[in-house]
């Protein structure tokens, strides 16, 4: 069994979390409100998620991660998710639906970039 943990930290206008070896229920929820903790004083709430050494979780994390996105903190989060394959690349876009994110295989230093780039404004007219 690998060992599993998480880290959260400020880094200018970003918020960096990274999640590695084995995910749980309760790591998800323990990253979850560390980076809504940080989000909540950010004037652009933006976060870069590393899972390059995160082992395939179960779907059922997906669902999980879903739900906990319901909080109406984490709504308009932007985030830039690192991932090293198409098998979490699968798993990121089950966990974030529609949510405000890109993917980015292996190139934190585009996700950066991304996540640095102001958001096109969004037309109510038709």
């Amino acid at each position: 069994m690998s060992e599993s943990g998480h880290w959260v930290e400020q880094a200018g206008d970003v918020i960096a979390a990274r999640l590695w070896g084995d995910a749980s229920e309760a790591l998800l929820r323990q990253l979850q409100e560390q980076v809504l903790q940080l989000t909540a004083q950010a004037r652009r709430p933006r976060v870069l998620l590393d899972v390059l050494a995160l082992n395939p979780p179960a779907v059922e994390l997906a669902a999980l991660q879903r739900k906990l996105d319901e909080d109406r903190r984490a709504m308009g989060l932007r985030r830039a998710i690192v991932v090293p394959d198409s098998r979490l690349a699968y798993f990121a876009r089950l966990a974030f639906g529609e949510g405000n994110y890109r993917i980015f295989y292996n190139d934190r230093v585009a996700a950066l970039k991304w996540l640095g780039q102001e958001q096109p404004v969004r037309s109510t007219e038709c």
